[in-house]
């Protein structure tokens, strides 16, 4: 299977750039998965998609204000660096810019010293650094004064209100993206949903920014997988594994629930309390143990994202459908609209 399948022309115009007013008013494609129906909706519209017993996974993972802006101590050269995974120790796994002016040894320096860093490493995969950072107090309260949100680089408006990249339900920080599937969520929207008898379960991946790293390779199954941390918790873990029990649904929120969730099950679809790192690959051909529904948004052009949602429906839906919410103009990635794939069978796996 080749990158170029997951191929679909887009209008540049059709790119989301700032979040709308309200997150549960985004356009929702509805697509079953069993049939290739096709209806448009509102996110608000999702609770009729969900029966009582059925279970949203959503990932808890918070973004952290990953990009800093600083300079060479020596030189007072401009350096911009976004922290991508804590190796623990103070010192991060960052991209940084000008690659050619961070080498070994460079001590950096931002919000006039009171954050300071020495690069320690050049890693050989993509020439990322290892950088131990110097400070006094708590880290993340000094990354909150002096950071900012790391947006992909396809939005280039700037973002009035840094919540509005974060989910409401954010808890856990350390992720370098959003987990943009559940953006749209409102907290009246998930007190309707519980009300319904609909379980929450949560689980922490920390997004990397590896999920907008580009499919280079031309053999799809030569790609490889950037590695994230997740957690999964024992009450979490319980109410999944419940779900599972009683023949209800598990409708995954996003990619990074799906690829943590595929990562911890078993064959029969059961999870267990665990925490590590995952490069899982998804993409077609992969049989699916853990999810039946998947709440997503619309992904780039040869993609990961784009292979692993081809697996779960089937690569010709996914593209016919793309092809739908082109013509219909959707909002896509990041601060886009949102698409649901279902079906209304009773639990798959049982």
């Amino acid at each position: 299977m080749k990158t170029s399948d997951f191929y679909y022309d887009l209008p540049e115009r059709l790119i989301a750039q700032t979040p709308l007013d309200k997150r549960d008013t985004s356009r929702m494609l509805a697509l079953n998965k069993d049939t290739g129906a096709i209806e448009h909706r509102h996110f608000y519209n999702l609770p009729e998609y969900l029966r009582a017993g059925d279970t949203l996974v959503l990932n808890n993972s918070r973004v952290i204000p990953a990009r800093l802006l600083g300079v060479r101590e020596d030189t007072g050269y401009p350096i911009e660096l976004v922290l991508l995974t804590d190796k623990g120790d103070g010192v991060w796994e960052c991209l940084t810019r000008p690659g050619k002016k961070c080498r070994v040894g460079a001590k950096l320096s931002f919000g006039e010293g009171k954050l300071t860093a020495t690069v320690e490493d050049i890693l050989p995969d993509g020439g990322n650094r290892l950088i131990r950072f110097h400070y006094e107090g708590i880290f993340l309260e000094i990354l909150e004064e002096l950071g900012m949100m790391p947006l992909p680089p396809y939005i280039k408006e700037k973002l009035e209100d840094p919540e509005r990249y974060q989910t409401v339900y954010s808890k856990t920080p350390g992720s370098a993206a959003a987990p943009t599937a559940g953006l749209h969520f409102t907290p009246e929207l998930l007190q309707q949903i519980k009300d319904m008898g609909v379980n929450i379960a949560y689980v922490t991946l920390h997004v990397g920014l590896g999920t907008f790293r580009p499919v280079k390779v031309e053999d799809v199954s030569e790609h490889v997988m950037h590695s994230e941390f997740y957690m999964l918790d024992e009450e979490n873990a319980a109410i999944i594994n419940n779900t599972r029990k009683n023949g209800g649904r598990i409708f995954a929120v996003g990619t990074t629930a799906t690829r943590t969730l595929e990562t911890i099950a078993a064959e029969d679809g059961s999870v267990r309390p665990c925490s590590g790192w995952t490069n899982i690959f998804i993409y077609p051909g992969y049989q699916f143990k853990a999810i039946d529904c998947l709440v997503t948004n619309f992904h780039l052009p040869e993609s990961t994202l784009m292979m692993l949602i081809s697996a779960f429906a089937s690569r010709d839906m996914i593209m016919s459908t793309y092809k739908v919410a082109v013509q219909e103009e959707y909002r896509f990635f990041s601060f886009g609209d949102s698409m649901l794939i279902y079906t209304n069978k009773e639990d798959n796996h049982v």
